[in-house]
């Protein structure tokens, strides 16, 4: 076996600082690369592509009366008077809601079918509704009475919009005929055709019964 100068068998030189140092390299590399596209580029070009094709979406589904921004349509809220936690008569209100339309608490009240507070809850909501729009609490529709699952629901059922369509329409000297139009105006079919029901989004009907009272 040849031996070196010193008297002792050669080995191969000791390689792992230098493997190790380009592993490290080629690992910040890595990162570096990824964070410009993953970080930057990928989150501006999706930006780019959602204010370009859908700007309104976009931007949270706001929507504008008097040129200036009252609501998104996708965020419930509530319809009371100024000042008040008392349903303003002058507009149509939405879905009861646990949270007071707050979107940072979404969810529903947790509340069983069969739980005693909320059959008393829909009962007296049932009896306010009926009061508050002068019509039998037969005539109520399930939804003006009960919650959604997000709390933050911004449509009702066309069949309670129709209700509402009268005390709305005296309310803002407006008549019946223009009101229940500006219903069906409003009123967007199942979705996908056969999926939910026709439904109404409460902030642009108030919106547009705004407008039509102004004239």
């Amino acid at each position: 076996m040849p031996r070196s100068s010193g008297g002792r068998p050669p080995y191969p030189r000791n390689t792992s600082v230098r493997n190790g140092g380009r592993l490290v390299w080629a690992a910040l590399r890595a990162l570096l690369v990824l964070t410009v596209v993953c970080g930057v580029i990928y989150p501006l070009a999706v930006t780019g592509v959602a204010q370009a094709a859908f700007h309104d979406k976009a931007d949270g589904s706001p929507v504008r009366a008097d040129g200036k921004e009252v609501g998104s349509s996708l965020i419930g809220q509530s319809w009371n008077r100024p000042g008040s936690d008392k349903p303003d008569p002058r507009y149509f209100q939405g879905r009861p809601s646990h949270s007071g339309y707050d979107p940072r608490a979404t969810g529903s009240s947790q509340l069983g079918a069969d739980d005693p507070r909320l059959v008393k809850a829909v009962r007296e909501a049932r009896h306010e509704v009926a009061r508050f729009n002068g019509v039998p609490e037969s005539e109520v529709p399930k939804d003006a009475v009960t919650g959604s699952s997000s709390a933050i629901d911004p449509h009702v059922s066309a069949d309670y919009a129709r209700l509402q369509a009268a005390r709305v329409a005296r309310e803002n000297g407006i008549s019946r005929g223009a009101v229940r139009g500006l219903v069906d105006a409003h009123t967007d079919g199942r979705t996908a055709g056969f999926l939910g029901a026709p439904h109404v989004n409460v902030l642009e009907l108030n919106v547009a019964v705004r407008r039509a009272a102004s004239r």
